[in-house]
């Protein structure tokens, strides 16, 4: 999330991706860094054990949600 967020302000368009387990504290993130309604892409936790073809199927779910972050906004 920080990545992102320090991305988008230095005007790099960034989206930034974690998984479900995380998404209270990517929250807590946005809004400590002022960005309370920042927008990021939610993937099904875990990842450390999935096989290639499950990280393929949850990147391939998620290409649409990246690439609308990615040309519809920025900071």
């Amino acid at each position: 999330m920080h990545d992102a967020i320090a991305a988008e302000t230095r005007g790099i368009p960034a989206a930034a991706v974690m998984t479900d387990r995380f998404v209270q504290t990517a929250r807590e993130v946005t809004a400590l860094n002022g960005l309370p309604d920042y927008p990021f892409v939610v993937i099904r936790h875990p990842i450390a054990n999935d096989s290639d073809a499950e990280l393929r199927a949850k990147a391939e779910g998620a290409i649409d949600e990246i690439v609308a972050l990615l040309t519809k906004r920025s900071l």
